[in-house]
């Protein structure tokens, strides 16, 4: 009797269950949801829908005309299906706030399930349809091109981009152990980011576990591993502008002294007590180097998700920091530039930096490359008027 009293009350409640497949309050959603009032009003007013979005109206609408497809789902007899439009918002709101799933759902008047699944959907969307146009596979051209940006620009030749990593702070994932935990005490990802002249990032790699960074993310990563390989299509040896045409230099990233010190990625000379000439490469170095801090303090500054801890599923935080690169690259623009890095230094709030890329054991012939930079930035066709006083 005991039994079937229990299951005639489970059922009771599975009925009641199913006699709201949406929420009473999420009935209103046209009425009371801030899709259809906040947002439609944001519209009408660029300033305060940039602060909501961090993109325009119009930039919002050319992402949807990307993404838009992929977004669309099937309505059935119980419940209309939220268009894509809406999806995107909220996609989008999630990014440039970091708001908790919960939050969200109050705000659009949707269920939690539906404000998860249509944040990850907009992401894969984007990694999906855009990853190709926004963050394509560099060759030869692209590198070349990158080059000749940092000479005319930060007055660095041969360099492929700047190359730096920063932890994303995630929720603990259950039964991991330790292997997100890093030195920071908290659990993260690793994103390692090459990035341009014009703070645009060329190569990203996301998802390293949090603690692999004292053990050398950049040496399992695709970009050293190609580097060292010599497959990323990576233009030939030549003479450095207006340097000696006997002598052939290779094309180099910028690393700061976590990096360890290759042919084809140079790091600053060690220790205090350095000659002037040394001193000198060390500024140049660390003036074109400084790109790829920007670059993450306009991406943190826009999208502020990733000043919060992220409470997904890792292989879903990849995507969420995925996503949110293309966005930088898809709407970067010189005039936005300096007041996002303002706003970021005023938060003072940056990503944690990731310690020890790889051992510090250099090669004779990596010592040598270096030398040669050096001598360049300190003879007459490589010296910057500015740079003694700098040192």
């Amino acid at each position: 009797v005991n039994s079937q009293v229990k299951y005639y009350f489970v059922s009771l409640i599975q009925r009641q269950r199913r006699m709201h497949w949406v929420h009473p309050l999420n009935q209103q959603r046209s009425t009371q949801g801030d899709f259809y009032h906040l947002v439609a009003e944001l519209r009408l007013d660029s300033q305060r829908h940039h602060q909501y979005f961090r993109m325009s109206a119009e930039q919002m609408d050319e992402l949807l005309s990307h993404v838009g497809p992929e977004l669309r789902r099937q309505s059935t007899t119980y419940r209309a299906a939220i268009e894509p439009k809406q999806r995107l918002a909220v996609g989008i709101r999630y990014l440039a706030c970091g708001d908790s799933f919960a939050s969200l759902a109050f705000s659009y008047r949707l269920g939690n399930t539906t404000v998860r699944n249509s944040v990850q959907m907009v992401c894969e969307a984007i990694e999906k349809k855009m990853m190709d146009k926004f963050l394509p596979p560099p060759n030869e051209e692209t590198w070349r091109e990158v080059a000749q940006g940092f000479w005319e620009k930060w007055n660095f030749p041969h360099c492929l981009g700047a190359i730096d990593g920063k932890h994303i702070h995630i929720q603990a994932p259950p039964e991991s152990g330790s292997q997100y935990f890093n030195y920071k005490k908290t659990f993260s990802i690793v994103l390692l980011a090459l990035v341009d002249a014009e703070y645009r990032f060329r190569v990203i790699q996301v998802g390293d576990f949090g603690r692999a960074s004292d053990g050398g993310v950049y040496a399992g990563s695709a970009l050293g591993v190609g580097m060292a390989s010599g497959t990323l299509q990576v233009p030939p040896d030549a003479p450095l502008p207006g340097g000696n045409a006997a002598v052939n230099v290779p094309y180099v990233m910028v690393g700061d002294a976590a990096f360890p010190l290759k042919t084809y990625l140079m790091r600053p000379y060690p220790g205090d007590t350095l000659t002037h000439k040394r001193r000198v490469f060390n500024y140049r170095l660390s003036r074109a180097r400084m790109v790829v801090e920007c670059a993450f303090g306009i991406l943190a500054s826009r999208w502020r998700i990733l000043h919060r801890r992220i409470n997904l599923h890792p292989e879903k935080v990849d995507s969420v920091v995925v996503a949110a690169c293309i966005l930088h690259n898809f709407l970067l623009a010189p005039s936005e530039n300096h007041t996002l890095l303002e706003d970021a230094e005023q938060q003072r709030r940056q990503m944690p930096p990731v310690r020890h890329m790889g051992p510090n054991r250099a090669s004779r012939e990596a010592m040598n490359v270096r030398e040669i930079f050096s001598d360049f930035f300190s003879s007459p066709e490589g010296a910057v008027e500015w740079q003694d006083r700098m040192v």
